[in-house]
């Protein structure tokens, strides 16, 4: 009886040995997966940031018929969401992500200060909200989803997004310049300051031609349909 049991017992060391090597293998190579899959959408990030920069160089040098109300909107969400998903992945305290986070704040101030020479210049007529929100901030977490939604919604709505507690001068120097406090989430638009959590009717009241953005886009919409 004894020899059996040992042999049993010998089968599941041995099958339990086996499991435990190929779940050690199967994991370190998902990680050397995720690792390569992270360090290339980090060289995209610079490469795209690095194609933002030089964009934003040459549109200055650009008449006003020659600048579209989007030029570097897009440019800009899409380099938004790689970055969220890299910080995801490795965590906000990571110094890759939060060199990455300092340089895309650093080229939305550059965007924010060169639309709004657009819009004096040219006549463009965007709407600039800069959002300042802080990490582990469940009102932060809501509200950007609301400006996400409305960016969506309105091309000539431009969002700076900021990281309030960014080690960075020119963020700093942002947040001294309009008085923003540390209650967040904090909204400032066109010289107003809102804290705490603003929902869509909220920032419409804010901004009474997101109405008539949107009563444009219904007429469009219903005359798409009836042809």
């Amino acid at each position: 009886m004894k020899n059996p049991d040992i042999r049993r017992y010998l089968v599941a060391l041995v099958i339990t040995a086996l499991i435990f090597i190929t779940a050690i293998f199967l994991a370190d190579y998902i990680s050397r997966k995720k690792v390569a899959e992270i360090r290339l959408i980090q060289d995209q990030i610079s490469t795209d940031i690095l194609s933002s920069e030089v964009q934003s160089s040459l549109l200055e040098e650009f008449s006003c018929k020659e600048i579209g109300n989007t030029i570097l909107s897009k440019e800009l969400n899409r380099l938004g969401e790689r970055l969220s998903f890299t910080e995801e992945t490795r965590g906000p305290d990571d110094a890759e992500v939060e060199a990455l986070k300092k340089y895309y704040s650093l080229l939305q101030i550059k965007d924010f200060l060169l639309m709004k020479r657009v819009n004096e210049k040219c006549g463009a007529g965007n709407v600039f909200i800069l959002y300042f929100y802080k990490e582990s901030c469940d009102e932060c977490q809501k509200q950007g989803y609301v400006l996400t939604r409305l960016k969506e919604d309105f091309p000539q709505l431009r969002v700076y997004s900021f990281d309030y507690n960014i080690d960075l001068p020119a963020v700093k120097t942002l947040i001294s310049i309009n008085e923003i406090k540390q209650s967040l989430p904090a909204v400032y638009i066109d010289d107003n300051i809102f804290y705490g959590f603003q929902s869509i009717e909220d920032i419409e009241k804010a901004i009474p031609i997101l109405k008539e953005w949107k009563e444009e886009q219904d007429k469009q919409a219903t005359s798409t349909e009836e042809s």
